[in-house]
C-alpha cells in the first residue's frame, strides 16, 4: 500500500470563500475520497473558475491527476499552488511525489528536502528523501537522512536493507553492522529475509548464491510478491529464457500491476524472437508506467523489426528524454534512420552514440541486457 498524496483541507483554504464555493470544494473532497475522480475534477475546476487563486483547489486537482498518473498536469497544478503558498509543506511533498513516481529522483530531492527542513519528523518525506539520495548514489546523505528513522522503522526489513546499503557504501561501518545484525535478528528464516539476502548477493555479483536464496524464498512462500520477479531476473541472467518467462508470469499472477514484470517479459520474448508477445508486454508495461525507458526502447526495437520506423522514432524520442546520455538509444536511432534512408541523420546519431559510449557507462543498456535489472521492491514507497 502506497502513501497517497496530501489532500488539502477546505477548512484551511476556504475560510474566506463564499459558502457555495466551500460546498463545491467539499463535494470534490468527498468525490475524491470515494474514488470518483471525474466528479472531483469537475468540482475543483468549478472552484477555480470562481476563485482562480484557490490553493486547495489547485492542490487537490493535482491529487486527482496524480492518482491517474497524469504527471504533467499534476505538476502544473502543484506549481500553481506553490506560487500561491510557497511555504506549504503538503504542496512540496506532492511535488516530490510526482517526480519520485516518475523515477526522476534528482528533481524529487529539493522538494523533499524542503519538507524535511520544515517538518524534521515527517517519516514519509525523510524516507523518500533517503531513497532518492540512495538512487543518486549520494550514500552518505542517504545514511544520514535515514538513520533518524531507526526507532520507528528498525522492524522493517526493507528499511534495514536500504540503510545497510547506504552505510556500507559511505563507510559507516557501525551503522552497516547494526543494520545487518538487526536484519538477521528479525529476519529469521522468513521468505522476505531470504529474498533480501538474495538481492545483496546479486548486488555483489554472487549470482549463484543469489539464485539459491531466491529459490529458498519461493519455497517458503511461493506467493510472496516479487520473489518470482527476482528469480526471473537470475534465470534471464543465465540466459535460461523460458524459465525466466515462467517466473515473471508467476509474479504477475500474484501482483498484476508491477510494470517491471511486463518489461522483463518483453525483453525475454524479444530474445526468443516472439515479437508479437514482446510488443504486447512492452505496451502493458508502458500503460502501467509511461516513464519506463527500457520499455520505450524495447518496443522501438520491435517496431524496427516490423519496419514501423516512424513509431520507433517516436518511442526513441520518449526514451531519450528520460535518459539523454544513453548511447544505446542513439545507436538504435541511427539504425532506424539508416533503414529509412536518412543517412546524414543516421551518421549523426551513430557518432553521438560512439561519443556517449566513451563518456558514460550506459545504465539503460545494462538494464536491457539483464546485467542490472530494476529492483521494484527497493523503489517502492514505504508503508505508512
Amino acid at each position: 500500500m502506497r502513501w497517497w498524496p496530501v489532500i488539502l483541507l477546505a477548512a484551511v483554504i476556504l475560510s474566506a470563500a463564499a459558502a457555495d464555493t466551500r460546498q463545491i470544494f467539499e463535494q470534490g473532497q468527498h468525490a475524491m475520497a470515494s474514488g470518483d475522480l471525474a466528479a472531483a475534477e469537475k468540482d475543483f475546476r468549478a472552484v477555480l473558475a470562481a476563485d482562480p487563486d484557490n490553493v486547495g483547489a489547485h492542490g487537490n486537482l493535482a491529487v486527482v491527476y496524480m492518482r491517474r498518473k497524469a504527471w504533467k498536469p499534476a505538476l502544473d497544478e502543484l506549481r500553481a499552488a506553490e506560487r500561491l503558498a510557497p511555504q506549504m509543506a503538503g504542496i512540496q511533498l506532492n511535488i516530490g511525489l510526482v517526480y519520485y513516481r516518475q523515477a526522476n529522483y534528482g528533481d524529487a530531492i529539493p522538494p523533499f528536502e524542503a519538507v524535511v527542513r520544515a517538518q524534521p519528523d515527517s517519516l514519509q518525506a525523510r524516507y523518500l528523501l533517503g531513497l532518492c539520495y540512495l538512487f543518486k548514489e549520494r550514500y552518505a546523505d542517504a545514511a544520514q537522512t535515514l538513520e533518524p528513522l531507526w526507532p520507528q522503522e528498525s522492524g522493517n526489513l526493507n528499511y534495514l536493507y536500504v540503510v545497510s546499503i547506504a552505510a556500507n557504501k559511505s563507510g559507516r561501518t557501525e551503522l552497516d553492522q547494526r543494520a545487518t545484525a538487526r536484519l538477521i535478528e528479525i529476519g529469521h528464516d522468513s521468505a522476505e529475509f531470504h529474498m533480501i539476502i538474495g538481492k545483496a548477493h546479486a548486488g555483489a555479483g554472487m549470482y549463484d548464491r543469489a539464485l539459491a536464496e531466491f529459490q529458498t524464498a519461493a519455497r517458503i512462500d511461493p506467493k510472496l510478491p516479487l520473489v518470482h520477479y527476482f528469480l526471473g531476473t537470475e534465470y534471464r541472467r543465465q540466459n535460461d529464457l523460458e524459465r525466466a518467462r515462467q517466473e515473471f508470469l508467476k509474479d504477475i499472477a500474484i501482483a498484476p500491476d508491477v510494470p517491471y514484470d511486463y518489461d522483463e517479459l518483453g525483453a525475454v520474448c524479444y530474445a526468443l524472437d516472439r515479437l508479437s508477445e514482446a510488443q504486447r508486454y512492452y505496451e502493458q508495461a508502458l500503460r502501467l508506467d509511461p516513464t519506463l525507458g527500457t520499455s520505450d526502447y524495447g518496443l522501438a526495437k520491435v517496431y524496427k523489426e516490423q519496419r514501423k520506423y516512424a513509431e520507433a522514432l517516436k518511442l526513441l524520442r520518449a526514451a531519450g528524454e528520460l535518459d539523454p546520455k544513453s548511447s544505446s538509444i542513439y545507436y538504435l536511432r541511427g539504425q532506424v534512420l539508416f533503414a529509412m534512408g536518412r543517412r546524414a541523420e543516421a551518421k549523426a546519431a551513430f557518432d553521438e552514440a560512439a561519443r556517449l559510449k566513451q563518456a558514460v557507462r550506459d545504465e539503460l543498456e545494462r538494464k536491457i541486457s539483464g546485467q542490472h535489472p530494476a529492483d521494484p521492491q527497493l523503489s517502492q514507497e514505504p508503508k505508512p
